[in-house]
């Protein structure tokens, strides 16, 4: 009997993970009045994970459990509130829980602490690369690293001072951060400016993003594209039904897009899918055959939050990126031109 009962509780041990699974895989979405899966709400991009796979973690999809937690402790000891830390934008978060330092950075960036505005969230996950296998962006063409080569840097910090506006990048500039919102050192793509508000009609939805107050429009209504000639910022998006699932695919990027090299060929393809109550999974793959050699997919798991958007101070033209920056390129000619004088 005793044999018995033992037998029956290892099975029902064994069949619980099953169990769990299989209400998990009933969970089906709210639907909007017109019967489509509802997407609508506030969903914020709190992960930490990096976008390309540490070559200290080169084979290894996931963290153990035990990793998981002793990062968990390494962040709480690197930026916590009362930690004089730089800010770790982009993939600098999970790479300084790697590298384990005594202190991040000097702490007189002027960014300080501005980590614990939102919770990074540390999973086991090693990239949000899930193709290639390796978690790896795949190589560049020469054309793609040639391109990238020109593209101004993300940031003003370092280098001789910006001559004119297209020395800047369109993030300085204040045009568009971009998209998609991912990148090794891009610091809007995560965290505190991660937020992305969802919006459904009929016949369109849209995507607003807090970071630079931009809205992506997409038409689900079967529309062809605009002709080839046609290129916008942020590319021409359609948007289809495949089961719960929504598949947006964008084409006709602007060449000044440039987004980590590529051309204007750039084609992409992102599939949002609400998989929990408060959990949107966006995967999105990523394909220009004249910037990659082939294509890449990244998988991002965005929660659902209360807070609000707020207006993102930033356009074309605001003081500090345009005047503030060029302002000392101006300040160089000035000294030129007044040390030509007294040598005359």
């Amino acid at each position: 009997m005793k044999s018995f009962l033992a037998a029956a509780i290892a099975l029902s041990i064994l069949l619980f993970p099953i169990s769990l699974a299989s209400q998990a895989s009933k969970w089906s979405p709210p639907l909007t009045p017109d019967g489509k899966p509802d997407l609508q709400g506030v969903w914020l991009n709190q992960s930490a994970t990096p976008l390309e796979r540490p070559k200290e973690l080169a084979g290894r999809e996931f963290l153990t459990d035990e990793e998981v937690a002793e990062f968990k402790r390494r962040a709480a000891r690197l930026f916590d509130v009362t930690t004089d830390s730089d800010f770790p934008g982009g993939d600098n978060f999970f790479l300084a829980l790697l590298a384990n330092p005594e202190k991040y950075g000097t702490g007189t960036s002027g960014t300080s602490n501005a980590t614990v505005m939102i919770e990074r969230t540390i999973d086991n996950r090693t990239s949000l690369i899930v193709d290639p296998p390796d978690g790896r962006i795949p190589p560049m063409t020469p054309d793609g690293s040639a391109r990238l080569a020109r593209t101004p840097p993300p940031t003003a910090a370092g280098g001789p001072p910006a001559a004119g506006p297209e020395e800047l990048s369109n993030a300085m500039r204040c045009i568009t951060y971009g998209m998609p919102r991912i990148g090794r050192q891009n610091i809007n793509a995560a965290g505190p400016l991660g937020y992305y508000q969802i919006l459904q009609t009929p016949g369109y939805l849209t995507i607003t993003l807090e970071a630079i107050h931009e809205t992506r429009v997409i038409p689900l209504d079967g529309r062809p594209h605009l002709p080839q000639g046609l290129t916008l910022w942020s590319g021409d998006s359609r948007g289809r039904w495949e089961g719960n699932t929504l598949v947006v695919d964008t084409t006709n990027f602007s060449p000044k897009s440039n987004f980590m090299g590529s051309s204007s060929t750039l084609h992409i393809v992102e599939r949002f899918t609400r998989v929990a109550a408060d959990m949107l999974q966006y995967d999105v793959t990523i394909d220009d055959q004249t910037t990659w050699t082939k294509p890449w997919t990244v998988s991002i798991r965005m929660k659902q939050s209360q807070d609000k958007l707020y207006e993102y101070a930033c356009h074309e033209g605001n003081y500090v990126t345009m005047e503030g920056i060029l302002g000392a390129a101006r300040a160089d000619e000035r000294a030129l031109e007044d040390g030509a004088n007294r040598s005359k």
